[in-house]
């Protein structure tokens, strides 16, 4: 009997259930399509059942739609009773009013809420986002200007009412507001800078919101018993604008008020140098270093100083033979004075590929390195990259198989390291250069599965030009040729290496390799800074080899020197869309659309995942 009486109660709860849940699908899908008339008594028949807001919402939309004012009204009055607290249902109630032209009832019952809730911080924030979500915002402005009466300093409302500014376009009662809320909490400075920056295009060589900002910061800066962080916010802000000068010149101002340690000056010059604002970079760390060997970022700064040559010459790389050596010369004197040391080893290295590939000096290069092996308390991958950038010279020196025993070296004591996968295909790199082809794409083949993206591609490059041209004459004679002249490229001799690949040319004359020879030849431009002939071959190689393997190759290193080289922001963004639109399975595509932001600015439109 009980298992009976247990049967009957589920068949009938399921039946309960299963018509419960069709009326809220009927009601819902006669609502979604319009249809108020057939959705109207199942949204009133679930809303009985079931009070939330979603149910009384559809419910009293449904009302609305049908001009039955009168039960819109009496049905929202119910569910404010039902919950007294809930703003929102108020507000609601008022706009009612308003809408049907009791504007005496609607202001009443929004007086009434301002004086209410204007005492609660938590309750004001709730009512502000209200007013301004229904667009009533002369009621904010009066409930934010109530409740500061109120709350006085321990709610100020700084945010509400830079907010409510910003919202009417008010940017000077803004930036007032959001300028006085860092005085009263400096620990949120970044908060409100993100909020400026919603505000202001620093893109735009004039904009009047940035303008009313820097004026209302240096004269806040300006006062007697200013505080710190509008200093901080005014190198924030000339940052932004990339006036460099000018922040670095109130790093240096407030290092020297607070007659601190430089900390600023040092994290300025820093950021200086990601920037490639070398010149200045050098001027930040000057200021510390001159402050002598006490100061704490004094060895830093030295270090980091000539590391902005270092980056300097390898990027540009269009500096004279004796710009060259005056730089050489900065580095060993710095050495001479700090010691060549394990705490030094990033100096000596930067110096011997100076001295090694730009100022014609390998074998100084080679012994300086020699030394290094042996410096006391330097780790194995220390040792090994002194080896890899010891094998390298080897090359320029042409005693490729020196260089490669190194790399055999750091390849077995690092196998399945990042550094012994590099180690692996410069090695791969020496029997290519020597001919032997068939041992080299066997080691490329290995490398292709590399835990290291860049060197995976890299031995995939020289893997398919192998594979692709490999036997493509009988006597393999252009590839030999070509591989000679890819040596004679790493050991800096472009006079030479260029006569091999002209001789390749005129030799095959439709050989598949000459595509991949404009690319050398410009990338023998680049590396000697003369980027107007580099462009000139990569724009060849385009119009002839459109269709070619190296073509996305081209256009990203042409857009790499317009954006770094010859600053031409507008040629640089066409190169990388067409890497986007035209070689869509580009290996460079990830970083073109990086590229692409950060030049244009803006997140990537939907033309920018779409081809022409």
């Amino acid at each position: 009997m009980k298992v009976f009486l247990f049967f009957i109660f589920f068949i009938y709860c399921s039946s309960y259930w299963a018509q419960e849940s069709t009326d809220q699908q009927l009601a819902q899908y006669y609502y979604n399509n319009g249809d108020f008339v057939k959705a109207l008594p199942y949204c009133q028949k679930v809303y009985s059942k079931e009070h939330n807001k979603f149910t009384f919402m559809r419910y009293y939309d449904c009302l609305l739609k049908m001009q039955k004012d009168k039960e819109a009204e009496k049905l929202l009055k119910k569910q404010l009773d039902s919950e007294p607290e809930n703003i929102d249902y108020e507000v609601m109630l008022g706009d009612f009013y308003e809408k049907h032209d009791e504007l005496k009832l609607a202001n009443k019952l929004y007086q009434k809420l301002i004086e209410e809730n204007s005492g609660s911080s938590i309750r004001v924030l709730e009512l502000y986002r209200n007013f301004k979500a229904n667009g009533k915002f002369d009621y904010a402005l009066q409930l934010l200007s109530e409740a500061r009466k109120k709350l006085k300093d321990s709610y100020p409302l700084h945010l509400q009412f830079a907010d409510y500014y910003a919202s009417q376009s008010q940017f000077e009662k803004m930036l007032k507001e959001y300028l006085d809320f860092i005085a009263f909490r400096p620990e949120q400075a970044e908060q409100v800078q993100m909020a400026l920056a919603m505000h202001i295009d620093f893109s735009q060589d004039v904009n009047p919101v940035y303008d009313l900002l820097r004026e209302a910061l240096l004269e806040r800066v300006q006062e007697r018993n200013s505080t710190v962080v509008y200093s901080e916010m005014l190198i924030w802000l000339f940052t932004q604008k990339k006036q460099f000068s000018l922040a670095l010149n109130q790093a240096q101002a407030m290092d020297k008020r607070e007659r601190g340690d430089g900390v600023r000056v040092y994290d300025m010059a820093n950021l200086l140098l990601q920037n490639k604002e070398y010149d200045l970079a050098r001027k930040g760390y000057a200021y510390i270093i001159k402050q002598g060997q006490t100061n704490p970022f004094y060895f830093l700064s030295e270090e980091a100083t000539l590391h902005t040559r270092f980056l300097e010459l390898t990027e540009q790389r269009n500096f004279t033979q004796e710009a060259i050596l005056q730089i050489v010369n900065e580095y060993q004197e710095t050495l001479n004075r700090l010691g060549k040391n394990r705490n030094t080893l990033v100096l000596v290295k930067e110096l011997a590929h100076i001295a090694g590939f730009y100022a014609n000096q390998p074998d100084s290069a080679i012994v300086l390195l020699e030394k290094a092996l042996n410096f006391p308390g330097i780790g194995a991958t220390q040792l090994a990259e002194i080896k890899l950038l010891l094998g390298d010279l080897y090359v320029v020196k042409d005693d490729i198989w020196e260089a490669s025993i190194l790399y055999m070296q750091v390849d077995k004591e690092f196998k399945f390291e990042t550094i012994g996968f590099e180690a692996k295909f410069k090695n791969a790199r020496i029997f290519y250069y020597d001919g032997d082809f068939k041992f080299a794409q066997s080691q490329l083949d290995i490398l292709k599965q590399s835990t290291s993206k860049l060197i995976a591609n890299d031995a995939l490059k020289l893997s398919l030009l192998i594979t692709d041209n490999y036997g493509l004459d009988s006597n393999y004679v252009a590839m030999k040729q070509f591989a000679q002249a890819d040596l004679l490229l790493e050991q800096h001799q472009y006079n030479q290496a260029f006569k091999l690949y002209d001789s390749i040319v005129q030799a095959f004359p439709f050989h598949g390799l000459n595509d991949e020879i404009l690319l050398r030849k410009s990338q023998a431009y680049q590396q000697q800074g003369k980027w107007q002939e580099a462009t000139v071959l990569l724009d060849e190689l385009l119009k002839n080899h459109a269709d070619d393997i190296l073509a996305d190759d081209a256009l990203f290193q042409l857009g790499s020197i317009y954006q770094t080289n010859l600053i031409d922001k507008e040629k640089a963004i066409e190169c990388y869309k067409k890497i986007l639109f035209k070689y869509k399975g580009s290996l460079y595509g990830v970083e073109a659309r990086k590229r692409l932001r950060l030049l244009r600015g803006d997140k990537l439109d939907i033309e920018d995942t779409m081809g022409n």
